[in-house]
């Protein structure tokens, strides 16, 4: 069984900065892709970023400039760090990463960007 923990949500006001991390436990063997989703109310749930083994990365072209993804493959643990956030990026983040061929989910954490 795989287990994924989020951290680093919460309150921010506009033009300030997060890093969530996600921490995955339990039966691992070789995690392939780590990545994040959100989903803001009404909409659905859109891909913000992903970063394979290897480390290459890909964004969604409403974040790219402001967010960064990383891995610590040592820890089984990716982050992404969000700055200069907008009020649109309000929305619940998810975790995943995918073992074969296989995908695995965090429970979510919110980011709420107000002033």
């Amino acid at each position: 069984q795989v287990q994924l923990v989020e951290s680093g949500g919460g309150l921010v006001q506009p033009g300030g900065s997060l890093r969530l991390s996600c921490a995955a436990s339990g039966d691992i063997s070789r995690i392939y892709t780590m990545g994040w989703y959100r989903q803001a109310p009404g909409k659905q749930r859109e891909l913000v970023a992903s970063i394979t083994a290897d480390g290459t990365t890909n964004y969604a072209a409403s974040v790219k400039g402001r967010f960064t993804i990383s891995r610590d493959n040592g820890r089984n643990t990716e982050y992404l760090q969000i700055n200069s956030l907008k009020p649109e990026d309000t929305a619940v983040y998810y975790c995943y990463i995918r073992i074969q061929f296989k995908y695995y989910w965090g429970p979510g954490t919110q980011v709420t960007v107000s002033s």
